[in-house]
């Protein structure tokens, strides 16, 4: 199962970055060469703009969330997939610039961040991934703030 992983793995960093020299090169045929640098620097310049937009506005429902005594799951997820989208709009492409704005925009977000949880989900059932709870001590005395956005997958 590892070697499949580190297969795919490899392949990715293979192929994305061929591809994206061959769509930067067809597109400088097309356009020039200055005006696919101005494309590559205005991408990065939108993407950084939106990228620390969006990672604001995720740290604060992430800081509500907790001060409000609930789980910040949802909110550490999208601020993973806002920092992910970061990194891949620094990487100059077309294809790396394309996946990293559909993270950053927020309705293509909460469709990554469903599919993120329904695979960790799966994973959880299948047994290949365990999830461990740790509750400070008092945790489950009346002055505890309930746990929200919690869902029992398997009780022994």
């Amino acid at each position: 199962m590892r070697s499949n992983w580190l297969g795919r793995l490899f392949a990715l960093f293979l192929i994305v970055p061929i591809l994206e020299l061959v769509l930067l090169i067809q597109i400088g045929e097309w356009i020039g060469f200055w005006p696919t640098i101005g494309l590559i620097v205005l991408t990065a310049a939108v993407g950084s703009w939106l990228a620390r937009r969006e990672g604001w506005n995720a740290f604060r429902r992430f800081q509500q969330k907790l001060s409000t005594g609930g789980v910040p799951g949802r909110e550490i997820t999208d601020g993973l997939i806002i920092l992910v989208s970061g990194a891949l709009l620094l990487t100059p492409g077309i294809i790396t610039d394309a996946v990293g704005f559909l993270g950053l925009l927020p309705p293509s977000r909460t469709l990554i961040r469903k599919q993120i949880e329904k695979r960790f989900q799966r994973s959880v059932r299948s047994g290949r991934t365990s999830v461990f709870v740790v509750q400070p001590p008092g945790a489950f005395s009346e002055q505890a703030p309930p746990i929200e956005d919690a869902e029992v997958v398997d009780e022994p």
